[in-house]
């Protein structure tokens, strides 16, 4: 039997936690176990950018936190899972902060292909055998939830958290003007029929006829077609020369106007190997990772580094509450 696994982002027992529901009673009736959380409720700390994870991967001794708090319990739960829906409530036209920390933490030790390179180095070494799990296909749909229609960054930065473990994202959508959404029928049908397609789909990861991507490559997409033709989303950085560069999957192109509808063109065969959700551009940025880390100690350990950092230390410290 599959497994689907509700995550909510909002208030509990209330509208994010009703649609998350709605999408895992679809799930139900199609025949999956459901489990629900609410992550408000647990005690996820920030990550504090200390790269622990990353050198620990990248030094055959596995992909474990420092930070002691609930967060490995429910990745744990995502990893038990075969998809996973999250719906998120829509704050200053992003995720919420808890979506983005757990994002955070997510950072480089879930990144499926760092996790690919320590798994073989982890092997080379005699080292700390990576998990499994976290190499294992997995979907995931998304709903963001706004009570207007300041919401057009949302469906990125839920795309983002999937790129990461290269999840493979089912359906992502923003429903903006969303404060009585429990009483949209046609909303309400949407989240269910969302928890049904991505059921759907963990069955085919489960039978070994699902194929893993994203865009053009993901037949299973249920979701909005967006203007990146690789990775839908529609949130673009404009370079001064012109060019264009997707904020989700980073490849670069140019937008034209066609027929009163703008299209993204790049260079297939160039880009898509680059592109930061295929596993190939993965080993890039992971081949970036190891030399820049490798250069950073270098420097950092310098005399002259240590006193600079020293300089900064001295200068001022953090203040802090009385209490």
């Amino acid at each position: 039997m599959i497994k689907i696994l509700g995550l909510s982002a909002g208030t509990p027992n209330g509208s994010n936690d009703c649609m998350c529901k709605e999408a895992l009673m679809g799930a139900k009736e199609c025949g999956a176990e459901v489990e629900f959380i609410n992550v408000t409720q647990l005690n996820i700390k920030h990550c504090t950018g200390c790269k622990a994870c990353v050198v620990g991967l990248f030094n055959g001794r596995g992909n474990a936190c420092v930070i002691k708090d609930d967060l490995q319990w429910v990745i744990d739960k995502m990893l038990e899972a075969d998809g996973i829906v999250w719906a998120a409530p829509i704050f200053e036209k992003c995720a919420p902060g808890i979506f983005h920390t757990i994002m955070d933490r997510f950072g480089p030790r879930l990144d499926r292909g760092n996790l690919m390179i320590a798994s073989k180095i982890a092997e080379e070494k005699g080292g700390v055998a990576i998990d499994p799990r976290y190499l294992q296909e997995k979907v995931v749909t998304f709903m963001g939830i706004g009570g207007s229609d300041w919401a057009t960054r949302i469906q990125c930065d839920f795309a983002t958290n999937a790129l990461t473990p290269k999840w493979t994202v089912i359906d992502n959508q923003c429903f903006p003007w969303s404060l009585s959404i429990i009483m949209n029928d046609e909303a309400v049908a949407k989240a269910h029929q969302m928890g049904v397609d991505v059921a759907n789909a963990a069955k085919k990861i489960e039978d070994g006829t699902f194929v893993p991507g994203h865009g053009i490559y993901n037949e299973d997409y249920k979701g909005p077609a967006g203007v990146c033709p690789h990775c839908h989303s529609n949130n673009f950085y404009l370079q001064e020369d012109g060019t264009a560069v997707c904020c989700l999957c980073g490849i670069e192109g140019e937008m034209k106007n066609v027929d009163g509808k703008y299209v993204f063109e790049f260079d297939h065969e160039k880009w898509i190997p680059h592109a930061h959700d295929s596993i190939p551009g993965k080993f890039i940025h992971g081949d970036d990772i190891q030399r820049n880390e490798a250069e950073n100690r270098g420097i950092m350990q310098s005399d002259e580094a240590k006193a600079r950092k020293a300089r900064y230390r001295d200068f001022i410290q953090s203040s802090k509450p009385n209490c």
